[in-house]
């Protein structure tokens, strides 16, 4: 059985290929609210409220809005045990923003 390299395989991947896996991933992630994530990750809203500092109302209500605040967000995301990210994408190029 021969071994490949990763560099190799992954030099292999058409660009078109690589760009439908890319534009996948990213509608997978830009799909995703606060509540699927917390489903995703198998924790309740208790769970995620006492956490976050909050009550399991307030977290519910949190989930539901469509406009937030960054430090409300870095705050329940953290909560979930991940870390809040913001990017902005400008033309083709994707700026990771510093918050």
């Amino acid at each position: 059985m021969k071994l490949h390299r990763w560099n190799d395989i992954k030099r292999s991947r058409s660009h078109e290929a690589s760009e439908r896996v890319r534009r996948r991933v990213e509608r997978e992630v830009l799909d995703m609210n606060l509540a699927e994530l917390r489903r995703e990750l198998g924790v309740t809203q208790v769970q995620v409220a006492e956490a976050a500092d909050m009550t399991q109302s307030e977290l519910s209500r949190l989930e539901r809005r469509d406009d937030h605040l960054v430090s409300t967000l870095r705050r329940c995301v953290e909560a979930m045990g991940g870390e809040l990210e913001l990017t902005a994408v400008v033309g083709s190029k994707r700026l990771k923003l510093r918050v």
